[in-house]
C-alpha cells in the first residue's frame, strides 16, 4: 500500500503581495510565519481555546497551500501570499505577542483534516464582523471561547463534526512532488500510481481521457494512451511521457477539480495498489495484471538468464507463456505455464528482492534528473564529457571552464556525431540536438533500468580505462 503523509515544511516562502504583483518573497521558518499570521489577524488576550482553535486554522490553510503545491503549480516561486484577498495576513518584521508564541511553539506541527481524508484542511477564516465566510469566524469563535468550548468543539462548530487533528505531523523541508526525472511506459512506483489516480478523476471533468482501470503502479500501453490524450487536450508536447510540465499540469488540474484547496473539498484518500494474487492467468488473459506479471517478468529476465525477457503489452501470449515456463522450471515448481498463486507469489517475491537489494541501491542506480542546456562553458564541457562516453569519436575536454580549442574540438566532433555542421561553435541548434543526445542516453526507450549507453555494444568491447582509450575493441 502506497501511504501519502502530509508534513509541515520546515520553511515556507510567502510573496508580500498579490501572486501577479511584482512584490519581494521572503523565506521564514514555518512557526515564524505562523506566529506573525496569528500575531496580525487575531488578540492575544483572547482566550486559550480561541487562539488555539484559530492558530489551528492558520497552521493548517499554510499546510495546504504547501502540500497541493497551490502556487508552484502555476509557475510561481513561492508557497503563499501575503494579500488577504488570496491568503492570511502577513506582514514582514513585525513583533509577535508573548501569548501567540506559546501556543505555536507547542502545536505548529499540528494541523486540521476531515476524518478519511489525507490532505489538510483549507481551513478559510474571516473576523465574523465586517466579513462573514463559510469558515471559521474570529470573533465568533472568543465567543464561544467564553461560553466554555475547547478548541476542538469550537472547530467542530465551524467546520463540521467530521473535523480531527493531526498531531506531531513530520517536519521536514519542502520537496517537490515531481519525482526529477520523465516517468513513461515501463516504470512501475508510487508515482506511476499518481499519475493514475490523477488522470482517473480528471478523465470525470474531460471524458475524452480514457480510464486507467485497475490503478496497478504499472506504467502500461492504456496509462500512455490517457498520458497522451491528456497531453493533447491541454497543449502539452504529445510524447506519452510524464515530465516536469504534464505533472505539474496533472496536480493543477487534480486540486481544481477536487478542490482541494478548498474547505468543501471533495477531499483525497489514501491510494492502495495491489500486487496480492488476482487470479490464475493463462494464455489469452488479458488486462493490467498481465501488464504487472510482464513488467516483474521483464526484470527479472535481467538477472535471471533462463527467464527470457517479454513486452508489456497487457495480454498473456505465447512469449509470457514460455517465461513463466522457463521461471517455473527455474523455480522448480511445475512447468504449466500459468501464473498461479504460487507462481505468482514465487514471482513477486523474487522481484521484490530484487529491487531491494538492487534496484534501489544509489551506488549502482543513481537518481539522475533531466539535463538542461548548459548557461555556462563548465556545464557544457560536462555534457559533452558524458557525449564522450557514449560515442567513441568524441573526445573529452578538460574542466577547465574556459573556452579553448579542446571545448571547441570536442563540440565539433559531437556535431559531426549528431549529424551537423562541425562548427566548433555553440548555437542554439546544437545545444538542442546535444541535449537529446543526452537524453536518449540517459532514458533508453526500453523498460530496461540501466542507462544506454548511446551507441550498441559487441563482442570484445571493453569499459573505459582511465587514463587509456575508451569502449576499445
Amino acid at each position: 500500500m502506497i501511504t501519502v503523509i502530509p508534513y509541515i515544511p520546515s520553511e515556507i516562502t510567502v510573496h508580500l503581495g498579490t501572486p501577479s504583483s511584482s512584490a519581494p518573497n521572503v523565506t521564514v521558518s514555518f512557526p515564524d510565519y505562523v506566529k506573525n499570521v496569528a500575531s496580525s489577524e487575531i488578540y492575544p488576550t483572547w482566550g486559550v481555546s480561541a487562539l488555539r482553535s484559530n492558530i489551528l486554522a492558520i497552521i493548517s490553510y499554510a499546510a495546504n497551500r504547501v502540500y497541493t503545491e497551490y502556487y508552484r503549480s502555476r509557475g510561481y516561486n513561492f508557497d503563499i501570499t501575503s494579500s488577504t484577498a488570496y491568503d492570511q495576513s502577513f506582514v514582514n518584521g513585525r513583533n509577535y505577542f508573548d501569548s501567540i508564541v506559546t501556543i505555536v511553539d507547542e502545536i505548529f506541527n499540528d494541523y486540521l483534516r476531515r476524518t478519511g481524508f489525507v490532505e489538510p484542511l483549507a481551513a478559510s477564516f474571516c473576523n465574523g464582523t465586517t466579513s462573514t465566510c463559510d469558515g471559521l469566524s474570529q470573533w465568533g469563535s472568543q465567543s464561544l471561547a467564553v461560553q466554555g468550548y475547547n478548541s476542538v468543539q469550537i472547530l467542530q462548530a465551524y467546520y463540521g463534526e467530521d473535523i480531527e487533528v493531526v498531531a506531531d505531523a513530520p517536519v521536514q523541508d519542502i520537496i517537490p512532488s515531481y519525482p526529477g526525472s520523465p516517468i513513461r511506459m515501463g516504470d512501475v512506483s508510487e508515482y506511476v500510481v499518481v499519475i493514475q489516480v490523477s488522470l482517473n478523476r480528471i478523465s470525470q471533468a474531460y471524458p475524452a481521457i480514457p480510464k486507467i482501470n485497475p490503478v496497478t503502479g504499472v506504467f502500461g500501453e492504456s496509462t500512455e494512451q490517457s498520458v497522451r490524450t491528456f497531453q493533447q487536450i491541454f497543449s502539452l508536447t504529445v510524447d506519452g511521457i510524464v515530465g516536469n510540465a504534464t505533472w505539474y499540469k496533472l496536480v493543477f488540474l487534480y486540486v481544481a477539480i477536487t478542490r482541494l484547496n478548498e474547505l468543501q473539498s471533495q477531499g483525497q484518500t489514501f491510494y492502495e495498489i495491489s500486487w496480492e494474487f488476482p487470479e490464475t492467468l493463462s494464455l489469452g488473459s488479458t488486462g493490467e495484471r498481465v501488464n504487472q506479471l510482464q513488467y516483474m517478468l521483464g526484470v527479472l529476465a535481467f538477472f535471471i538468464s533462463a527467464v527470457p525477457t517479454v513486452s508489456v503489452t497487457g495480454t498473456y501470449d505465447e512469449a509470457t507463456q514460455l517465461a513463466v515456463r522457463s521461471f517455473q522450471q527455474y523455480k522448480g515448481l511445475e512447468q504449466t505455464g500459468k501464473t498461479d498463486p504460487l507462481t505468482w507469489d514465487a514471482i513477486y517475491n523474487t522481484f521484490m528482492g530484487i529491487d531491494t537489494t538492487v534496484l534501489n541501491d544509489p551506488l549502482l542506480f543513481p537518481a539522475t534528473e533531466e539535463p538542461q542546456a548548459a548557461t555556462t562553458v563548465a556545464q557544457l564541457q560536462k555534457q559533452l564529457q558524458a557525449v564522450s562516453a557514449m560515442y567513441p569519436n568524441v573526445s573529452a575536454p578538460s574542466s577547465t571552464g574556459r573556452w579553448d580549442r579542446q571545448t571547441q574540438r570536442s563540440l565539433a566532433q559531437t556535431q559531426s556525431a549528431m549529424g551537423l555542421p562541425r562548427t566548433g561553435k555553440v548555437d542554439p541548434t546544437s545545444k538542442s540536438a546535444l541535449i537529446k543526445t543526452l537524453t536518449d542516453g540517459q532514458y533508453s526507450k526500453s523498460s530496461q533500468f540501466m542507462q544506454f549507453p548511446g551507441f550498441h555494444l559487441s563482442f570484445g568491447m571493453q569499459d573505459p580505462i582511465k587514463g587509456g582509450t575508451k569502449w576499445k575493441k
